[in-house]
């Protein structure tokens, strides 16, 4: 499937073959597991400004294109005011790839305006795309999501041997990712710990999220 991804990246359309026999009830690909009742807090700092970001593993389940997803809340707080509210769709194959199935995502703006750019689900208006690949060695790029002129988010692995401190501790053999978006400028590192998922990423733009806690259920 990651090798469909790839070719995808040229001329061709990108529509990879989503068999929903090839995918499992639980999501426990060691660098991104989603166990429901698990909760990690992030802090977020950039352009002088401090969030928090509260993501929860909820109990719920979606079915799209056929497969059973899991359903992830994720929460952005900026002074304890609510600007950020989606809810994610990750499902893993038979092979370990966690992929991404799509986003409904609300950010609130001054005046009470919200905004639900860059919400999409795979088979009404994108496809899905990886968000950890099964066999995670550095490589080609790969499609993270893909909705045209919506949502473009690119991945690729770089490296598996890194070791990252943030508040909640330090993790080796992390699995370092190169992401950015076909929509827009700039770029972003994500470190994945095992057991974990996302303890830290540093954008180009001088952002940085950090993994403070843990909760496991």
């Amino acid at each position: 499937m990651a090798l469909n991804i790839t070719l995808a990246l040229g001329g061709e359309p990108y529509k990879p073959a989503i068999n929903p026999a090839n995918f499992q009830s639980k999501i426990d690909n060691p660098y991104f597991p989603l166990v429901p009742g698990t909760v990690l807090t992030y802090t977020e700092k950039g352009g002088g400004e401090a969030k928090e970001n509260i993501v929860t593993v909820t109990h719920d389940t979606k079915t799209i294109m056929g497969v059973k997803c899991v359903v992830v809340h994720d929460v952005v707080k900026e002074k304890g005011k609510l600007v950020e509210d989606t809810y994610d769709w990750y499902a893993q194959d038979k092979q370990g790839t966690v992929w991404y199935f799509g986003e409904a995502a609300k950010e609130f703006k001054a005046g009470g305006a919200t905004e639900t750019k860059g919400s999409w689900e795979a088979g009404v208006n994108g496809q899905p795309g990886m968000i950890m690949p099964g066999d995670r060695k550095p490589g080609q790029p790969y499609r993270q999501e893909y909705s045209p002129n919506n949502a473009e988010d690119m991945g690729q692995v770089v490296s598996v041997t890194e070791t990252v401190t943030v508040p909640a501790g330090t993790y080796k053999d992390c699995v370092k990712t190169k992401d950015w978006s076909m929509l827009e400028s700039g770029h972003e590192f994500k470190w994945y710990a095992k057991g974990i998922g996302v303890v830290q990423a540093k954008a180009s733009d001088g952002e940085l999220s950090q993994l403070i806690s843990i909760e496991k259920p």
